[in-house]
């Protein structure tokens, strides 16, 4: 299995960057995996949202190319933990392509990029900061890949 996470700029918080990388090395262990941050929409007016999602849009979309593309979206379908690891079991090698998780900025993705999506997906029916959104996402893929394979989670 390949998976990428990708999303606009870098993780501020230096204790979720730690956390990014704790589960990006467990989750290296179990499939190829990279974090690929993108050009975030610094200094634009946010008075112009769909300008700045635009903008983002245009750096996700450079780096998804043939990839099974999973958008995190409010309105996208949840799944239980087993669930979403039954999710990465049938989708983690169709036709050799990457699995590409896109987590958008704080203000989301754009609707156009969102068309795209081949899933999209909502981790939780509250609304999470896009940083946070990240950290859970990285923790279920490793939670998913645990339960594939059989190992203690806790490892």
């Amino acid at each position: 299995m390949r998976i990428r996470f990708i999303w606009p700029g870098k993780t501020k918080s230096g204790d979720l960057r730690s956390l990014e990388a704790a589960y990006l090395k467990k989750i290296r262990l179990r499939a190829e995996c990279e974090i690929v941050e993108t050009r975030a929409a610094r200094g634009m007016n946010e008075k112009l949202p769909d300008r700045i999602r635009e903008f983002e849009a245009g750096g996700l979309e450079k780096q998804v190319g043939g990839d099974y593309i999973i958008c995190l979206f409010h309105e996208g379908q949840d799944m239980t933990s087993d669930e979403f690891a039954g999710f990465l079991d049938r989708n983690g090698a169709v036709g050799g392509r990457r699995l590409a998780f896109v987590v958008g900025g704080f203000l989301g993705l754009d609707e156009n990029f969102l068309k795209k999506a081949d899933f999209r997906l909502s981790l939780s029916k509250m609304t999470l900061s896009h940083e946070l959104a990240r950290i859970v996402l990285m923790e279920q893929v490793y939670r998913a890949m645990t339960v594939l394979k059989g190992q203690n989670y806790a490892k």
